[in-house]
């Protein structure tokens, strides 16, 4: 690691908020001076009156190793030789109301005594041999929005221990976690945060040394080994990281020289009454140096991959977790932190400057606009945000009875009115199994078998989900009790109880479904990769849905949340061919009752659900199934076999009409024929007397059309057969329907019968009766008893008033 010459540039660059590098000039750095070696000591104390180093070296006495002040007037500077790696020391200062020393550790030391112990410690970081230049050349081919992110959270302190209940080491980690979240096809892990802090309770988000690794585990050199041996199996490394608040401990940040140095000024700002710490003062420019150098030592020290930042909304709001009374507005007259948003804006502008793939996650829990939008386009400049909606609703629903879930479907698919609205993870994160929240798997209702059956079901809903995906440790095998961070997880589970045993194993297979699968992880945040089937089945707490790669490939994902089966369950598709189920959280080997859909499924050619297409399933009991297209060619599909509808028919009809009316010319063309053409008549009439019991009104109408068109010219008639044929004959839709034929050429008027009560009865003509489509209509044929009645009636009627007008009143004589 390079180290700062405290030159006035680099401390102009301190005082202005942009030195982005201020570990290389603040703190502890083992160098030679004047031909000795030994170690630099710089700290940033404005308001004290005195500093001095003390520690093992010099028996901790204030008086010999005074610090003297730099040219800016607040930074305090000293050189000690014979002081190497390794050195225990704290900075003694003398505030300006003088009164007793203050014990400080170092806010930029690289290294701390373990708990209880408070100091920091001398160490050299330049050392370290990195081997993980291929996942950075990775990581440069492949942004992250484009890849698959699974994230394993841990908390080191507790997912493992030793048989004497005391902490693996990184060194441990390095080999049984990476390992085990690499057989988990895992893509990341995400540590809670390991910036040094006190308490074990607070998990590390109360810290004092945001520079030190934590020494509960081993050194900064191992924690580098665990990352590195990370990289190399290909999973990222995540840390929690928290710049909002901090601890009151004395050897803290707090009052660092006597006053508010790293905290704000305002009473009311700074202090965080809710978790018992103490706001940061991101107004102050060397806070903001501070804080963001932290960000960017993580990434150049540690090859940290990506930071989830805690309480975003802590940082943003101003009365964030306050009553009314207990804060001011911003000069605007908002809630907004004003020094907050700019200090964001500019932490992520730095990071993303220096390491374009870097992650920066958002944990903010409101719906402030754009938080994962960049800054120059009015965002906050991050590249993910936690959707913490999604995980409130999720976990609202699936702890409710099924028999209750219909009434709450909102909850389970809301989440898509805002799914692209931000580039979201959706997370099943630590705070959600503890504190009396139950784990996720207590969280099921339901017998024994009900609880597993439901949260593979869930965890499959999930996985399908557009966003990136977080799971804490635990959840994978459905540990019972909620996490503790003082005990290891229940490993014994997965080795005595096959239910256990199972869930783990689902919890792989499914891991690896996702990895495998770019339509779950490609098209992430945006409606390109997303398609409703059907949203609103609330009845049968039933969704169904499609995911979509940039190829156009695609996957159907079907969840059912009740312990029913639903045979022969229909779903639109968005493709004709043939499907196959490829995934199915009911399967035997994950401990369900192996409902499942073994076969080819071919599509029909039946329109549902807005599909032109669809199929039939048999849909199992709290379980997520997942159908792939596996030939998306025509061949082999089904087709419809309910009846259309008549306006589906319009074709059809217009294609018999014109048949039949070339039929009639040519019977009227053979006037040299009289008899074989009346002979042909009558043949066509009986024919259709069979189906419209209107034997004698057919004929009559037969002969009078022939006798009224006797003196036409074949050629004549053959071009009114065109023109006639060019005509669409629309039926009407009516309790008898009637279809008029008119021929234009010779101005023939339409055949009228006569008629009683002012009722016009049908006098089919073999044109007419041909034209009938032979398909049941919904009104005019759907009833074989009501044709039959309404034909009886009709051919009774006509017997009165069957015979044409003899009248050619108003009609042009044929020539």
């Amino acid at each position: 690691m390079e180290t700062s010459e405290l030159s006035e540039y680099d401390l102009f660059l301190f005082h202005q908020g942009t030195n982005y590098r201020a570990y290389e000039m603040l703190g502890a750095h083992i160098m030679e001076q004047n031909g000795k070696k030994g170690v630099r000591f710089t700290v940033w104390a404005p308001h004290a009156k005195e500093v001095s180093v003390v520690g093992d070296f010099n028996n901790w006495d204030t008086r010999v190793n005074k610090m003297s002040k730099l040219g800016d007037g607040e930074i305090w500077n000293l050189f000690i030789p014979d002081v190497g790696p390794g050195t225990v020391y704290k900075y003694a200062i003398l505030p300006q109301h003088e009164g007793p020393h203050i014990m400080k550790a170092d806010p930029y030391g690289f290294f701390a005594e373990k708990k209880p112990e408070t100091a920091s410690i001398v160490y050299e970081l330049g050392n370290y041999k990195w081997k993980d230049s291929k996942w950075a050349k990775f990581k440069e081919d492949h942004p992250s929005y484009t890849r698959p992110m699974l994230t394993y959270e841990v908390h080191l302190g507790s997912w493992r221990r030793t048989p004497d209940g005391e902490y693996l080491s990184y060194m441990d980690m390095a080999d049984q976690l990476v390992d085990y979240v690499k057989s988990m096809n895992y893509t990341h892990i995400e540590l809670m945060p390991l910036c040094e802090h006190p308490f074990d309770g607070s998990w590390g988000y109360q810290a004092t040394g945001y520079y030190a690794v934590t020494s509960r585990y081993g050194t900064p050199d191992e924690f580098r080994y665990l990352v590195d041996k990370a990289h190399q199996a290909g999973i990222g490394i995540i840390m929690d990281w928290v710049p909002g608040h901090f601890c009151k401990d004395n050897q803290g940040l707090r009052d660092f020289d006597g006053q508010n140095l790293y905290e704000s000024d305002n009473i009311q700002r700074a202090d965080n009454a809710g978790w018992g710490t103490v706001n940061f003062d991101y107004g102050r420019t060397e806070v903001q140096s501070f804080l963001i150098s932290n960000a960017m030592f993580w990434m150049d020290q540690y090859h940290i991959d990506g930071l989830r930042i805690d309480a975003v909304a802590n940082m943003l709001y101003l009365n964030y977790g306050r009553q009314d009374g207990d804060w001011v507005p911003n000069k605007f007259g908002g809630d907004g932190n004003l020094e907050a948003i700019d200090f964001l804006h500019k932490l992520n502008e730095a990071v993303f400057k220096n390491y374009p793939q870097a992650l920066m996650i958002a944990e903010e829990s409101t719906s402030w606009p754009n938080i994962s939008k960049p800054v120059y386009m009015g965002g906050m400049g991050f590249n993910y945000k936690w959707n913490m909606g999604w995980m409130n609703d999720i976990l609202r629903y699936i702890s409710l009875d099924p028999i209750y879930r219909k009434w709450h479907h909102d909850k389970l698919t809301f989440s898509l009115m805002y799914a692209f609205s931000e580039n979201f993870v959706l997370p099943l994160s630590h705070d959600e199994v503890v504190h009396g929240k139950c784990s996720l798997i207590s969280k099921m209702p339901g017998d024994y078998w009900q609880k597993f059956a439901g949260l593979r079901a869930f965890f499959g809903y999930w996985m399908a989900h557009p966003g990136k995906k977080l799971l804490f440790m635990g959840g994978e095998f459905g540990q019972f009790i909620e996490w503790n961070f003082d005990d290891s997880l229940d490993w014994h589970l997965v080795e005595q109880y096959e239910k256990h045993t199972q869930m783990l194993e689902y919890s792989r297979a499914l891991n690896k479904f996702y990895v495998d699968h770019k339509a779950f992880w490609e098209v992430d945040f945006d409606w390109r990769g997303f398609e409703w089937i059907d949203c609103d089945n609330a009845d049968d707490s039933l969704v169904s849905f499609i995911r979509k790669a940039e190829d156009g490939s695609f996957i159907i994902a079907i969840s059912n949340f009740t312990p029913e089966v639903r045979h022969g369950y229909r779903f639109g598709v968005p493709a004709a061919g043939v499907y196959r189920e490829i995934f199915n959280s009911d399967a035997e080997e994950f401990g369900g009752s192996n409902v499942l859909n073994d076969y080819d499924i071919v599509s029909e050619d039946m329109e549902w659900q807005g599909k032109a297409n669809s199929i039939l399933v048999t849909v199992p009991p709290l379980a997520t199934i997942y159908l792939e297209l596996q030939s998306p060619s025509d061949d082999g599909v089904k087709k419809k076999t309910t009846p259309k509808t008549t306006t589906a028919k319009k074709t059809t009809v217009k294609a018999k009409a014109t048949s039949a009316a070339k039929t009639r010319t040519t019977a009227k063309a053979k006037k040299d024929e009289p008899e074989k053409a009346e002979s042909t008549a009558k043949k066509t009439t009986v024919k259709k007397a069979t189906t419209t019991k209107k034997t004698t009104t057919t004929k009559k109408t037969a002969t009078a059309k022939k006798t009224t068109t006797a003196k036409k010219t074949a050629a004549t008639k053959t071009a009114a057969a065109k023109a006639e044929a060019e005509k669409e004959i629309k039926p009407k839709t009516t309790r008898t329907r009637k279809v008029t034929v008119k021929a234009k050429e010779d101005g023939e008027k339409e055949v009228k019968p006569r008629t009683t009560r002012g009722r016009k009865p049908k006098a089919e003509t073999t044109q007419e009766a041909e034209a009938k489509p032979k398909t049941r209509t919904r009104k005019a044929t759907t009833a074989k008893a009501k044709e039959e009645k309404v034909s009886k009636a009709t051919a009774k009627k006509e017997e009165v008033s069957e015979k044409p007008k003899k009248t050619t009143r108003g009609r042009k004589k044929a020539e």
